[in-house]
């Protein structure tokens, strides 16, 4: 609902629209066949849904995890942004700008601060599934993309260099590192061929 109203959702619980529950289920049938022995999802609740869509038809429970919430914008969260536009027009105008810089949310959590918990949480739970099993991880576009960033050794700072899509497949195979081989491979990026028909 709050992509569909243009909102910077960030913290705030905005429901899944009808489309986004099909969608969710779109993704559960896709996953269904990748051996998926663990379930893992961020506790805002559009995010919880999908996760246990996904889990259900597994027989798994999803293990909640507070770092794999979205980024906290602080005041803005959840204000449209038109609204963001005519309470801060500086903020609008720099994320408009080449800058490499984000701008500053009043009372928003901090980049640094959001990249570490994002991080040490999916590199966490790599290491809890080593043996080369096959888990979900149910979040939001920002952990996604600063855990990416992370795994491909680039800064964090923009422009992002991808999109992420909502109800999407985002593959990174963890292995130990070999000389020709790094521990992280991202092997595939904002899959939605699962939702076309969705």
């Amino acid at each position: 609902m709050g992509n569909r109203e243009l909102r910077l959702q960030g913290q705030a619980e905005f429901p899944l629209t009808e489309r986004g529950r099909r969608q969710a289920e779109e993704l559960a049938a896709s996953l269904a066949e990748r051996q998926v022995i663990a379930v893992y999802s961020s506790p805002i609740r559009r995010a919880l849904d999908t996760a246990e869509a996904i889990a259900s038809p597994l027989g798994l429970t999803v293990e909640v995890q507070a770092a794999l919430q979205e980024y906290d914008f602080g005041k803005l969260s959840g204000l449209t942004w038109p609204e963001i536009r005519e309470q801060r027009p500086q903020l609008i105008e720099q994320l408009l700008s080449d800058s490499a810089d984000y701008p500053e949310y009043p009372g928003e959590e901090g980049r640094e601060p959001f990249r570490q918990r994002v991080c040490k949480a999916l590199w966490g739970i790599s290491e809890r599934h080593a043996e080369e099993e096959s888990v979900a991880v149910v979040t939001h576009a920002g952990p996604v993309a600063v855990f990416l960033l992370d795994v491909l050794h680039r800064g964090y700072h923009r422009p992002m260099p991808f999109t992420l899509d909502n109800a999407s497949v985002t593959t990174v195979e963890i292995a130990e590192p070999q000389p020709v081989r790094p521990r992280a491979v991202l092997v595939g990026l904002n899959d939605t061929c699962h939702l076309a028909t969705v």
